[in-house]
């Protein structure tokens, strides 16, 4: 009965296998989509991959400096998205569409 409690037992690495693999997720999002919304979505899966990776660290190094980092990154994100959002509505009704490729030849 222990092997089997043994074999189900979830270490670091699951926790940065998984991190990782939606890290990987949201970076082709970003880098492959047109869509703006779709791209917001990849950039929050990343974030959220780098949070289970610094929880993780923090849990098996008995150190909640990394649960206090992903509080702060889990506000910025918020607020990150709230102000992606709004911005992605604006341009929605002024263009009726919301592609990026409008966005490459904008000039700042």
């Amino acid at each position: 009965m222990q092997e089997i409690s043994l074999l189900l037992a979830v270490g670091l690495n699951h926790y940065l296998i998984l991190s990782a693999i939606l890290f990987t997720i949201g970076l082709s999002g970003v880098l492959l989509r047109r869509n703006l919304i779709v791209v917001m979505m990849s950039i929050e899966l990343m974030l959220n991959a780098v949070n289970i990776s610094f929880v993780a660290f923090s849990k098996y190094n008995y150190n909640p400096e990394g649960q206090v980092i992903v509080f702060f990154v889990m506000t910025i994100a918020a607020a990150e998205a709230a102000v992606g959002l709004a911005i992605i509505v604006s341009i929605f009704k002024r263009f009726k569409e919301v592609n990026i490729r409008f966005f490459e030849h904008l000039k700042g």
